[in-house]
């Protein structure tokens, strides 16, 4: 019985496998990055602050509004074919509160199916305190100085006149 095509296929599961578990922890690099695009459909970007980051409201790295603009350490993880996104920055001297941000209770948004190492292990859910709008509605949750942002893609209601 030739066995040669079965430790193929098996040193090939092997390989798979580990890169699986072993990705998701490199460093940025461009060979991760080129996975993350063509594998998972996922992009990251990081920026200096927010005031580095694109204007234009169609770039795939463009950031809300209601970010203020000298928050610093900014970084995105987006969905390639979708509207999924991950934001997490630290608050400057301007504070993050403002009209397109309303305290309370948020409605419920399902959580994007992203991965990024900058995002937190253990749920935020119990920490959402104030749901922010742009084009789509955010989930935010705040802890001390760092901001977690997230949506699904659901877009933000026609404001009422």
């Amino acid at each position: 019985m030739n066995r040669r095509p079965l430790v193929v296929a098996a040193a090939t599961v092997g390989v798979l496998a580990t890169a699986a578990f072993a990705l998701p922890n490199l460093p940025p690099n461009p060979v991760t990055d080129a996975i993350d695009h063509k594998v998972f459909k996922e992009k990251g970007k990081r920026f200096a602050t927010a005031g580095d980051a694109p204007t234009r409201a169609a770039a795939p790295f463009a950031l809300p509004s209601w970010i203020p603009r000298d928050a610093t350490d900014v970084r995105i993880r987006v969905r390639t074919g979708g509207d999924d996104r991950l934001i997490r920055f630290d608050l400057g001297k301007t504070p993050l509160d403002g009209p397109q941000c309303a305290a309370g209770t948020p409605r419920r948004q399902g959580a994007p199916d992203l991965h990024a190492r900058w995002w937190p292990r253990r749920s935020l859910r119990a920490e959402v305190h104030a749901e922010c709008r742009d084009f789509h509605q955010y989930q935010v949750a705040v802890r001390g100085k760092r901001v977690y942002a997230w949506t699904d893609g659901t877009p933000s209601p026609p404001a009422r006149g």
